[in-house]
């Protein structure tokens, strides 16, 4: 659980979270039926989950099972449009993109005491015991926090709770935590397998610390070792996430392997705020060693916090992983909450890697999952020579969704100049809003994103312009570079992918009127071969709406 309201610094308290597998249920939650939802508000992205109402933030416990579903959970306040009264909700897929509203997965044990983030695995060897007649049992490993009467924060410790049907009901361990502490400031486990015990990573917020801990069945757990300091500190650390990927070469092929540590900073981020962070290096089962000193940021924009990778990744796989689009800094006042009842939405789904980049060295590449379950229309495919431009009115398009992909060979570096770019710009005839991004091939060759044209929400700290100076490829012998970039717009929602993923930057944006306008503009040196191609994307969420335009979730009686 991340959040700027639980970041005053408080007495700490030695009291535990008392076990129990019962469950406080407010009046006003619906228990064994989703929370219904409707989607058709103007700023409800349409390929991207979201909740059907309440306030989202962080994702949970995110895993694929034997049968290729994947689940999703988070934490979800049923009650309200701001943080506070957490729960995990929970939705399932098959493509990662049509999600199922599932009944909300984790409910507060007590009336005060939330349940924060963390992870799920599959224990397939039932090394928990919880299991012996089945290899699908699921065991959630998570924060429970402790408030008191008067608001102050009590105890933060590590509980687990166990699913016999896959994922979809839970309870509790009657011997929880599985971690006690006294420390207000203790959270977010991420429990992967290690050859042959459980790894978790779990932050000491504001001491700047991930602690490393083992256990050879998911309920003892041992202290190993602390990764601490590193990076940029900002206020606290949260969210950590420890994963290992494949490093590939230039051509795609696996030539090694590193772990990623990845720590989710806030508030404190350069731009303000939330901001993820990534460490590379290599893991001996206890202990974590970077393999350089390098920080580096997941996104450049502002709008991707405490992303987490889904357990149950083939080793060997590209891993893949889903973010929270939002910023501490304003998610609790951005305007779907009083529009539309809802705040907050995830990523799209990212498949993630590590790489060379050009002078930089080891980074973690970001590409988009599979579009094709939501691919439609191609709406133009354009080859300029040199320069070129490109208006595209995209008004009939139902979701508001499109693809975009821009390809860019031929680069003669010697032939730049100052005036070499690529523009893209969505915008609104209706109320004259734009959204900017571009590229200067030249000089210290930034990328830009700008969202101050956008009328519709009004914050200081939502910052309006984003940039990141890319050093794109030279080519081979022949002294030719290219360069690329692929988009995503979703209502209110930019993501863009520059040179092959090696940047990626989320940005929300909220406009007064629907953008339905795309201009392109490219000026190069002839030679210089621009390719583009844009498609419109199908709606995830209007195929599961009923007659009144309310998507129902996962239920058999249409009258929940």
């Amino acid at each position: 659980m991340a959040g700027i309201w639980k970041l005053a610094s408080v007495a700490l308290f030695a009291v535990s979270i008392t076990a129990q597998n019962s469950t406080y249920v407010n009046p006003a939650v619906p228990t064994g039926t989703p929370v219904a939802g409707v989607y058709t508000g103007s700023l409800r992205p349409q390929i991207h989950f979201s909740p059907p109402k309440g306030f989202m933030n962080d994702p949970n416990g995110m895993f694929v099972d034997a049968n290729g579903t994947w689940h999703l959970y988070y934490q979800l306040n049923p009650t309200g449009i701001v943080a506070g009264n957490q729960h995990w909700g929970h939705a399932t897929s098959n493509d990662l993109y049509h999600w199922i509203n599932q009944p909300i997965a984790l409910f507060p044990p007590e009336e005060t005491v939330y349940v924060f983030s963390g992870s799920a695995v599959v224990d397939s060897n039932n090394t928990s015991g919880f299991f012996p007649d089945q290899d699908n049992g699921v065991v959630a490993i998570f924060t429970l926090a402790r408030y008191y009467d008067d608001g102050s924060a009590g105890p933060q410790t590590q509980n687990i709770a166990y699913s016999r049907d896959g994922g979809y009901s839970f309870e509790y361990y009657d011997e929880n935590p599985v971690i006690d502490s006294t420390s207000s400031q203790f959270r977010d486990p991420k429990v992967s397998w290690y050859e042959d015990h459980w790894v978790a990573v779990i932050a000491y917020s504001q001491e700047f610390n991930i602690g490393i801990f083992t256990s050879p069945d998911l309920k003892d757990w041992t202290f190993a070792s602390n990764f601490t300091p590193h990076g940029l500190l900002g206020t606290q650390y949260e969210c950590p996430n420890f994963v290992k990927m494949p490093v590939r070469d230039a051509d795609g092929a696996v030539i090694d392997e590193k772990y990623v540590m990845a720590i989710s900073i806030q508030p404190g981020a350069p731009l303000g705020g939330s901001i993820t962070e990534y460490f590379v290096g290599d893991f001996n089962g206890t202990h974590f060693t970077t393999s350089d000193a390098v920080t580096r940021l997941t996104d450049f924009g502002k709008d991707n916090y405490a992303a987490q990778y889904f357990y149950g990744i083939p080793d060997g796989q590209n891993q893949i992983n889903m973010g929270w689009a939002s910023n501490w800094q304003y998610a609790q006042k951005v305007p779907t909450g009083n529009l539309e009842g809802w705040r907050s939405i995830m990523t799209t789904p990212r498949v993630n890697y590590l790489t060379e980049a050009p002078r930089i060295g080891l980074v973690m590449i970001d590409e988009l999952y599979d579009l094709t379950p939501i691919l439609d229309d191609q709406l133009n495919a354009s080859i300029f020579n040199g320069s070129g431009t490109l208006a595209l009115d995209y008004s009939s398009v139902e979701s508001g969704a499109l693809y975009l992909e821009v390809n860019v060979t031929n680069i003669n570096t010697t032939l730049l100049t100052e005036y070499s770019t690529l523009n893209v710009s969505f915008a609104s005839p209706a109320s004259g809003e734009i959204l900017q991004s571009g590229f200067y091939f030249s000089g210290d060759t930034p990328f830009f994103v700008n969202r101050g044209g956008i009328k519709g929400f009004d914050n200081v700290f939502f910052t309006d312009k984003f940039s990141t100076s890319d050093v794109y490829s030279t080519g081979s012998g022949d002294g030719l570079a290219s360069w690329s970039m692929k988009a995503v717009i979703d209502r209110s929602i930019f993501e863009v992918f520059v040179d092959g993923g090696i940047h990626a930057g989320t940005v929300l944006f909220y406009p007064q009127q629907p953008l339905t306008a795309l201009n392109l503009a490219a000026r190069l040196h002839p030679g210089a071969r621009i390719s583009v191609n844009v498609r419109s994307l199908k709606s995830t969420w209007a195929e599961f709406e009923n007659e009144n335009g309310t998507v129902l979730g996962n239920v058999t009686d249409s009258r929940s």
